[in-house]
């Protein structure tokens, strides 16, 4: 049976492009065009879509909106959205919400209508452009800790007492802990720091960013 698709679009002239689209492909079948949200969740039951095609920036409800609704009447079905635009939070927000790919508009037909045929297949397709951001945010926000970041509480205390002054006995009898407990905690530090002294690890403290 061919893929049934919903096209969401205020562009009146893209829209029609895209059912034009969808018309030359035998494996597709074209189940609606709308050119807002409210009027594409009015005709979604009956339409019983097995993809969407999704604009970004839709007047009145959000695309975003719009995807979560239609996720809730029919958590089978498959977004894809389409937008000129790169911007990462759209990215994401998109993908929280449900989508399942994300493709810019100027696209080539031919490689529209293989993500379409991918994410009914249970693909997620994006353009390279748009993946290379995904690939990066996921970089961003799983960086490794910074040095600093891998110590211990213990660790940075005795740290930062160095860093005043004091002495290793001194240390160990502001802490309650044996002066052999003290040298284990500073060999582990000068190792998770790559630092070879006292002196060193002070530098590397002062000059850090350190956790709070």
């Amino acid at each position: 049976m061919p893929i049934r698709v919903l096209i969401v679009e205020d562009n009146p002239g893209m829209r029609e492009s895209l059912q034009a689209l969808l018309g030359h492909a035998p494996q597709l079948v074209c189940v609606g065009a709308h050119a807002t949200g409210e009027e594409a969740l009015q005709h979604f039951e009956q339409a019983r879509p097995d993809v969407v095609l999704m604009d970004i920036h839709l007047p009145g409800m959000s695309d975003i909106e719009c995807v979560v609704r239609m996720k809730l009447r029919r958590p089978a079905v498959q977004v894809l959205m389409l937008t000129m635009y790169e911007d990462s939070e759209l990215i994401f927000e998109s993908l929280r919400a449900g989508a399942t790919g994300y493709l810019l508009k100027n696209q080539p037909a031919s490689e529209l209508i293989q993500a379409i045929e991918q994410v009914h297949a249970g693909g997620a397709p994006m353009s390279m452009r748009i993946a290379r951001k995904v690939v990066a945010y996921f970089q961003q926000i799983h960086q490794p800790r910074s040095e600093m970041e891998q110590l211990t509480r213990r660790e940075q205390e005795i740290l930062a007492l160095l860093a005043r002054g004091y002495l290793y006995k001194e240390i160990a009898d502001l802490l309650g802990i044996s002066l052999s407990t003290v040298r284990t905690h500073l060999h582990t530090i000068y190792e998770k720091l790559h630092v070879q002294s006292r002196t060193e690890a002070v530098v590397k403290y002062l000059g850090a960013d350190r956790p709070r």
